[in-house]
């Protein structure tokens, strides 16, 4: 039996563990020195954001940015402002990773922008909602797209396709359990065949385009079909497609050069597939036939790619594995972070002592993913979980313009224009107030969620009313000291 030692590690410093008494002196060797190492360079880390964003959300939002917007032009506008407005986006958090180096995307940011009680908010919605939340809204759109061509036309049964999103999520926490190199392998490896995937809808929907076929786009913009209540939720569908470019400065090594490159080159790729492949969808689809589809995807390459119809669901269920393997590779590392510094529970801040990798927070998020699967629709996680993820973003970009005004002087090796970070602030302000009146019980319940993370702040890192033997699991002072949880496993690591 091999006996694996996990260790924590405190306010940056490398973590290790005494094998014995003897051994006091001996030079530190690789296995005690543990840390969370940067290995992502410039091609994984733009495989890393193209491969997280690129995902089901292409697949599932034109449906719902058509029906919210009203018509083919206008959504199409959607998807561009959409576009440029996740552009502006990634802009910022360019600056926020360049200015904050230390590992915790959003959770550190918010740390050092706007206090301890937000940063802790993030991580209470990152660990019992969002995260397990979208999760399993990916893994559902995988299950279903490697389910339905088995059982089409007839409907797939509900509990097979929720079966194979959990052997979906099970290998991928296991992966990346098991090595952060692996992981990264198998995320350049998706994001090109997510990339051939687009490509492939992309052509035959622009050769259609250049022939003639342009009876859908004749109707010009509708604006009175456009509604201020359907807005938000069009807008919401748009961005859920662009979502995951903010994660990658957590593992991205040379920082200062890899992430700005590495965000501006994605972001701009990720706008132009989109907008080409929503004009390829409704240069071959109509708008009825579009919102009737429960999978534009197969319905598009029944209708433009004759003999490829079974190969698109395979190619776009291997995008949605690409879009979860990016979520669970960045989500334990917010936590370890969070840990780390003494704002959650030690045992997320400890890793796997050969493997480096956040092994007891992949193991503690995994049931709750599997709960929010068996449990969630689609429709609804999309909505439950875009309010949460906007307000964070917008505070984490609003501590960033308050950051610059309270500290000119502080290094910023990338500085994003100041009308591009107002900009981008004040517009996810606005969808995220604007929710509350379009979709008041999804909005008003994810709210409550992140506000129920308050109390949990004040009694366990603040510390007001707790019992001394419980501020222990909390306590910063202890997040220094290192210990060692042994697990017997049967069969060799290595």
């Amino acid at each position: 039996h091999n006996l694996i030692y996990f260790v924590t590690c405190s306010h940056g410093q490398m973590g290790h563990t005494q094998m014995n008494k003897e051994d006091d002196n001996k030079k530190k060797t690789d296995e005690e020195l543990v840390h969370l190492r940067r290995e992502i360079g410039l091609l994984p880390a733009v495989s890393f954001i193209i491969g997280t964003v690129v995902g089901s959300g292409i697949f599932i939002a034109p449906k719902g940015v058509l029906m919210n917007s009203g018509s083919v032009e206008l959504s199409l506008l959607v998807w561009g402002l959409c576009g440029v407005l996740s552009l502006f986006g990634a802009l910022c958090y360019a600056e926020l990773g360049t200015t904050f180096t230390k590992s915790g995307g959003h959770f550190t940011y918010l740390l050092e922008t706007l206090g301890p009680l937000p940063a802790f908010l993030r991580l209470w919605v990152e660990f019992f909602f969002t995260r397990p939340a979208s999760s399993s809204l990916v893994s559902l759109a995988f299950g279903r797209y490697v389910v339905e061509p088995f059982f089409a036309p007839c409907a797939a049964p509900t509990m097979l396709i929720k079966l194979v999103s959990i052997l979906g999520v099970t290998f991928l926490v296991a992966v990346n359990c098991w090595s952060v190199r692996m992981a990264s392998h198998i995320q350049v490896s998706l994001t090109f065949i997510k990339m051939f995937a687009l490509v492939l809808i992309i052509i035959p929907g622009i050769i259609a385009l250049v022939k003639g076929k342009t009876e859908n786009f004749q109707n010009g913009f509708e604006f009175e079909s456009l509604t201020l209540d359907r807005l938000p939720l069009a807008i919401y569908n748009g961005l859920y497609a662009y979502s995951g470019c903010s994660y990658i400065t957590l593992s991205v090594s040379c920082l200062n050069r890899n992430i700005p490159l590495a965000i501006i080159s994605s972001m701009v790729t990720v706008t132009v597939l989109y907008v080409l492949v929503n004009v390829a969808y409704y240069t071959m689809l109509a708008p009825t036939e579009l919102l009737l589809s429960d999978a534009v995807a197969v319905t598009f390459a029944t209708c433009a790619l004759q003999g490829l119809d079974s190969v698109i669901p395979v190619l776009v269920a291997l995008s949605c594995l690409g879009t979860l393997n990016g979520g669970i590779f960045v989500s334990p590392r917010i936590l370890f972070v969070g840990a780390r510094e003494g704002y959650w529970p030690q045992i997320f801040s400890t890793i796997h002592i050969r493997r480096h990798t956040p092994l007891p927070a992949l193991l503690l998020m995994y049931p709750l993913m599997v709960i929010m699967l068996i449990s969630g629709d689609i429709s609804q996680l999309i909505s439950l979980t875009s309010f949460s993820h906007w307000f964070f973003i917008a505070l984490a970009t609003l501590g960033m313009l308050i950051h610059r005004y309270r500290f000119p002087l502080h290094p910023r090796p990338f500085k994003v224009p100041l009308v591009v970070a107002v900009t981008f602030t004040a517009v996810s302000f606005f969808i995220v107030g604007l929710s509350l009146y379009s979709d008041p019980w999804n909005t008003g319940c994810s709210c409550v969620v992140t506000l129920s993370g308050a109390p949990v702040y004040y009694l366990t890192v603040y510390h007001f009313c707790l019992p001394p033997t419980w501020r222990r699991i909390f306590s910063k002072s202890h997040t220094c000291k290192a210990f060692e949880v042994l697990v017997h496993l049967s069969c060799k690591m290595d």
